[in-house]
């Protein structure tokens, strides 16, 4: 069936882009499968305007540079809605990245139109060009999916890396963070008592006051966590920098969104977080975000991070900050969020439940740094990352005699 309804894509399949100019190619990825080899690259927002001539970026789109070659008896076929099942055809990007469609001239559409990717690859060749999708800064993730002439679908999974971003984590060395006779390998038995004796909650910078409860456990390696967090939708996030502050206002005044909006640090082993994710919504004052702690432990040689999630609901006014986020008090509630989060994007293994954060009800409740109140039945999620999709049904439940109040 799939294979009677690609003869009806013949519009896409007469190109054969030239490939652009380094330092774009300088970031290529490149990966090979079942004799078919993809190679990938995304401009960033200044060398999209050198390659197009308009500012795509300020359309809310980007070009993804492909290279498909067929190292195959038989054709494949490059299906772009794996990569981007929302992307815009070319002459539609020229039409938009325009202004308007008196100015994308026959010369700007017919640009756009040879440089799109051929969808049809023969056996022996290989095809280049670029397709046009939705805006995603920092890393941006996707697939891409080639359909070969035995039915089957050859999936590639890419993380690319796009300049423009300064983003938290980028300056962080994984690899000494601590000093080796620091780092601790446990067992099971073990692990569960260290993490029931963390403390139950984030610090300020001189380690005084009591914030947000530390009620998520991360356990994975640093790219296994990032790539599945990123392929679960959650966004990376600026530093604070003049130019973030400024996104920041823009996005306060005309109350919109900003996906990559700074996060406060808050501590955790004597330095603010390692790395702060966020979901956002369509204005500024709402979100979810999570920060995340690379800790000394290790579980089978895994690291173990500790972390902290909450949801953003609005803007008040402090009279330490000025201003500052509004936070949902029912946390279990976004820490549940997570797990299902994880679970529904395939990256999550196992999971299980530890004491430490301590009970605060609904009529007692504890505030945090910036005096918001929260209440939690004092349970931490620990979430083991797959590397691998895994099915919804094969999560592993650990019962460590733990268990939420659900």
């Amino acid at each position: 069936m799939l294979l009677t309804l690609l003869v009806f894509l013949p519009v896409f399949a007469q190109s054969d882009a030239e490939a652009p100019e380094s330092p774009l190619l300088e970031r290529a990825i490149t990966q090979t499968e079942d004799g078919v080899t993809i190679t990938v690259a995304v401009p960033s927002d200044t060398e999209t305007r050198e390659l197009f001539g308009v500012p795509l970026y300020k359309r809310k789109i980007q070009p993804v540079w492909l290279e498909i070659a067929n190292d195959r008896e038989t054709p494949i076929t490059f299906l772009p809605l794996g990569l981007d099942p929302e992307y815009f055809t070319p002459i539609e990007s020229a039409f938009l990245g325009a202004g308007s469609a008196s100015e994308a001239d026959t010369n700007m559409r017919k640009l756009f139109f040879d440089r799109r990717i051929n969808l049809f690859i023969d056996p022996g060749e290989k095809r280049t060009g670029f397709m046009f999708t939705r805006l995603q800064e920092g890393t941006k993730s996707f697939n891409v999916d080639v359909y070969t002439d035995d039915e089957r679908i050859v999936n590639f999974t890419f993380f690319v890396p796009v300049p423009g971003l300064r983003l938290d984590h980028q300056d962080v060395d994984w690899d000494n963070l601590y000093p080796e006779d620091q780092i601790r390998d446990l067992d099971k038995d073990a692990l569960i008592e260290a993490l029931t004796a963390m403390p139950c909650c984030t610090t300020d910078k001189q380690s005084e006051g009591s914030g947000d409860p530390l009620n998520l456990v991360v356990i994975g390696a640093v790219d296994d966590v990032y790539y599945a967090f990123l392929r679960a939708g959650w966004d990376e996030t600026e530093v604070i920098s003049r130019s973030s502050l400024t996104k920041m206002a823009k996005a306060f005044v005309t109350r919109s969104e900003y996906r990559y909006s700074p996060v406060s640090g808050l501590y955790v082993f004597g330095r603010p977080q390692d790395v702060a994710l966020q979901k956002a919504r369509e204005n500024i004052d709402e979100r979810n975000h999570l920060r995340l702690w690379m800790s000394p432990l290790r579980f089978e040689g895994v690291p173990v991070w500790v972390g902290q999630i909450s949801r953003d609901i609005g803007v008040r006014l402090t009279a330490k900050t000025i201003t500052t986020h509004k936070v949902d008090p029912d946390v279990d509630e976004t820490r549940e969020y997570l797990v299902e989060n994880l679970a529904y994007s395939q990256a999550l293994a196992k999971l299980g439940y530890v004491d430490g954060v301590g009970e605060a009800t609904i009529d007692a409740p504890r505030a945090n740094l910036t005096g918001d109140p929260y209440f939690t039945d004092g349970k931490r999620v620990v979430l083991w990352i797959s590397s691998q999709p895994k099915n919804f049904g094969d999560i592993e439940d650990l019962d460590w005699g733990a268990q939420p109040i659900r």
